[in-house]
């Protein structure tokens, strides 16, 4: 059996080279996309391909953000969750008029943990703006601050998600992330919004360097 060690670096290894085919994948339809939009003749055929591709460019902005740096490393979480958080407004919420709000202190994560906070935000505010603002409009909450030794994360909403709506497998992935870093997540559904609590341990080298920074993204 691989030390642990030996097994993270060999995972990493895996990840990083499966990140490098989606980016490639996420180039080739682009090129795609992009060549069938100027063969076309078709003014209106060009317009809709010409909004594919600025589509598939936000997209690929998401993944690009949810990548954690090659070398384990320590990071500012509020400095990459910003970055993250500016990407899904782009892609997903602004055409919707949904309003996406960080609140964030600058807390120190290592790379691979940050990593995985952010792939547990990026599930849990699409799963708001799908379940939550049916019709389009409203504000998604996100805040991460450091209380004592752990480090707390909510996402709350405006909308209206029906309590026994079936969120499917996205939460399986949440819960199992969460256990991932060492902590537990809760969430509440209602007619006057939802509510997502992580609560996971800070890192030993964690920093504190000052109040909560708020960013909004979106309209």
């Amino acid at each position: 059996m691989a030390e642990p060690a030996a097994q993270q670096a060999q995972e990493q290894i895996l990840l990083h080279e499966l990140n490098h085919r989606i980016n490639n994948e996420f180039a080739a339809i682009i090129s795609t996309v992009s060549l069938a939009a100027a063969s076309s003749n078709n003014g209106e055929v060009k317009i809709a391909l010409a909004n594919v591709t600025q589509l598939l460019h936000r997209y690929a902005d998401i993944h690009r953000a949810l990548q954690m740096p090659e070398h384990d490393a320590v990071i500012d979480a509020s400095a990459y969750l910003s970055q993250l958080c500016l990407s899904i407004s782009r892609s997903m919420l602004d055409h919707r008029k949904i309003r996406l709000v960080l609140s964030a202190q600058p807390i120190q994560l290592q790379a691979e943990r940050c990593g995985r906070l952010g792939m547990i935000l990026c599930e849990l505010i699409t799963n708001a703006a799908r379940h939550a603002f049916v019709d389009g409009g409203g504000e998604i909450l996100v805040a991460i601050w450091r209380d004592g030794a752990f480090v707390k994360c909510s996402v709350r909403d405006s909308g209206s998600a029906a309590v026994n709506i079936q969120l499917g497998r996205g939460l399986k992935i949440v819960d199992a992330l969460s256990k991932a870093l060492g902590g537990c997540f809760n969430q509440t559904l209602g007619s006057q919004g939802s509510k997502a609590l992580l609560v996971f341990p800070g890192d030993n080298e964690w920093a504190f360097d000052g109040p909560p920074r708020a960013m909004a993204h979106g309209s």
